[in-house]
């Protein structure tokens, strides 16, 4: 494979996409258990788990946090319109937003909004002093519009659910 070039839907058998969900529904899966449940050997697997790895399509594993449990039970999500769309004003606040505590996700948008911050706080004030302090007030932001989370559970993915066997 030509490694020059982004990997496509079509790059990827049904034994990669089998990896791919087993993964998406749990990162810390042994490689053994991997294996069998895609029914390779282990050794093929950690080989395809390392080849998925170096060819960007597996970027990360991450852990699933509770939120209240760590003093954040707050989630919100921060619509940003910019004054200017010019290229250096967005790397730099686009670099300033993700840097920021409580952060989890910054999206960079088409539409109205130019960025959805996806924030985490410990209560409404905390969460004032944040769009305040950092986005409603930066001199690159013409408008900032907060809507609160009430819940928030992960779907089933591009595939559909993994099994949860």
């Amino acid at each position: 494979m030509d490694a020059s070039r982004p990997v496509g839907p079509n790059d990827l058998d049904a034994t990669d996409r089998a990896i791919l969900t087993a993964l998406a529904g749990d990162a810390r899966i042994s490689n053994a258990r991997l294996a069998q449940r895609v029914g390779v050997a282990p050794s093929t697997c950690l080989v395809r788990v390392r080849a998925l790895r170096e060819r960007g399509v597996i970027q990360g594993f991450h852990a699933e946090l509770d939120l209240a449990a760590l003093g954040r039970p707050l989630q919100a999500m921060v619509a940003i319109r910019l004054s200017v769309h010019d290229r250096e004003q967005i790397v730099a606040f686009t670099a300033a937003v993700r840097g920021l505590p409580g952060v989890l996700s910054v999206f960079h948008m088409t539409g109205v909004n130019d960025y959805l911050v996806w924030v985490a706080a410990r209560d409404p004030q905390d969460l004032r002093e944040f769009v305040v302090d950092h986005l409603a007030t930066h001199p690159a932001v013409a408008h900032a519009e907060t809507s609160l989370i009430y819940e928030h559970r992960r779907g089933p993915g591009i595939w559909g659910a993994a099994d949860p066997a």
